[in-house]
Formats: structure tokens, C-alpha cells, sequence
């Protein structure tokens, strides 16, 4: 998707095309002029950026805007055996959509924050697959997750917590805290429908060659991929 202020269609169009898909722009007006386009597609992308400059709050402008127009087909999209991601302001969308759990608030000091983070995959999810750690870099003002812990509660049995900040490679190399915008429960990302909807507020369109990483001049000779990649690998993979 695209529009109004999405920002990261293209290295995230980039990051499918390499992993071996065939994506897609597509802006939301013009899935709202022809919305059985949904129809033909396996993936829906909501990609990260500042949505109507996040005015409203992070996400909600855009959401009410897919809610009046396209949540029927919507709907449709995730009864079919489809794949949905929300990246960062992405993410924020599909929390207000109401098609994952949760909400993403101001990080705890107040402000925007950049930088690299570790991650630990603890999610059953075709996303997911083969992953057990990765570092990502992060990029937002709104991206506190909160979620009450009669919820949590019920997500984490559920196996719908799909990462959690952790302290790893970056984090030890930096001395960087984990979660840096205070998550609840360090959650960074989420499932819904049996894991095959995923958002979480880490970029891992932004990760896809090793030399990306700050910490790539470590072992310059080691695999040329960044960790980002599987994501996107994952997902092409589920569909042959």
C-alpha cells in the first residue's frame, strides 16, 4: 500500500522483489476506485512512514480511511490463506484496523528514536520461520506497545507474540538498553490469524545486506544477506 505519507513502499517493494516475489505499489485510492484488485494479490504490505503526518494519531487517519472504503474486501483478503505484514506506521495501521491486538503509544521518553535493535522471535508463524534472533534497525515517535495483561496473558498463550527486544549483538557492542521506547513486556511485534498476520515496529526492509548493520565490518567475509531478508523470504516461500 501507499499514500497520504507512507513512505517505505519502495525498499519494502525492493525486499519482496528480492526475496523472489513480484510486488506491487498500490495506492490506497486506487484500491478504493477498483477494490477487487485485493482479489488477485497473496500479501498485503502496509508499509512504514508518517501517514497523514501521524495528525490524528499514529495510524488512524489511514485506517478510518481503509475502514470507510475497504473493509469488506478486507475481510475477504484475511479469510483466504493470505499474508499480511504492518511495518512500523504499518504496523500502527493494523492495530487501529482492529486486525491485530494492542496499540502503539508515545515512546516512554517522549521522542523519536533511531538506532538498532536485537530481537527474539517467540512466535509460531510462516513470517517466522527459521528465525530465532535478528537485529533490525528501529525509527518512530509512537511506537510503544501497550496492552493490558489480562491480554498479554491470553497472547502469549496463544503464541501471538512474535518478537521481543532482547539484549543481544547490538545492544552489548552499543551498550544500548533493549527496549528502548518501553514496550510492555518488550513486545516489538505481533500475530494474528494463526500467525499469518504480522506487525511489529522494527524496519526489516531496511536490513537486507549485511553491510547495512553496524556492526558489519566485524566479519566483512561472513554472508552478504542481511537478517531482514528472511522475512520477506519466508513469505515468498509460503506461497510454493
Amino acid at each position: 500500500m501507499s499514500g497520504y505519507g507512507l513512505n517505505c513502499e519502495e525498499e519494502t517493494k525492493f525486499a519482496f522483489d528480492w526475496a523472489g516475489g513480484d510486488a506491487n505499489i498500490v495506492h490506497i485510492n486506487d484500491l478504493i476506485a477498483s477494490p477487487k484488485m485485493l482479489q488477485k494479490y497473496d500479501i498485503l504490505v502496509f508499509p512504514g512512514g508518517f501517514a497523514y503526518g501521524d495528525d490524528t494519531g499514529s495510524g488512524k487517519a489511514y485506517a478510518n480511511k481503509f475502514k470507510n472504503h475497504l473493509m469488506k474486501e478486507l475481510k475477504e483478503f484475511l479469510s483466504r490463506d493470505t499474508l499480511t505484514i504492518g511495518i512500523c506506521n504499518g504496523f500502527q495501521i493494523a492495530t487501529n484496523l482492529g486486525i491485530l491486538p494492542g496499540g502503539l503509544a508515545w515512546n516512554k521518553r517522549g521522542r523519536y528514536i533511531d538506532r538498532w535493535v536485537d530481537l527474539k522471535a517467540t512466535g509460531k508463524s510462516p513470517w517466522l520461520s527459521g528465525i530465532k534472533k535478528l537485529s533490525v534497525p528501529i525509527a518512530h515517535g509512537e511506537g510503544r506497545y501497550v496492552i493490558s495483561a489480562a491480554e498479554y496473558k491470553k497472547m502469549r498463550a496463544s503464541g501471538q507474540v512474535a518478537f521481543v527486544y532482547t539484549n543481544g549483538d547490538i545492544c552489548e557492542f552499543q551498550n544500548l538498553e533493549k527496549n528502548p521506547n518501553g514496550s510492555d513486556y518488550d513486545i516489538a511485534g505481533v500475530l494474528a490469524y494463526n500467525g499469518r498476520v504480522l506487525g511489529l515496529m522494527p524496519h526489516p526492509e531496511r536490513a537486507m545486506f549485511a553491510r547495512q548493520s553496524p556492526l558489519w565490518y566485524i566479519n566483512k567475509k561472513g554472508p552478504k544477506e542481511g537478517a531482514g531478508l528472511q522475512i520477506f523470504k519466508n513469505a515468498i516461500k509460503y506461497f510454493k
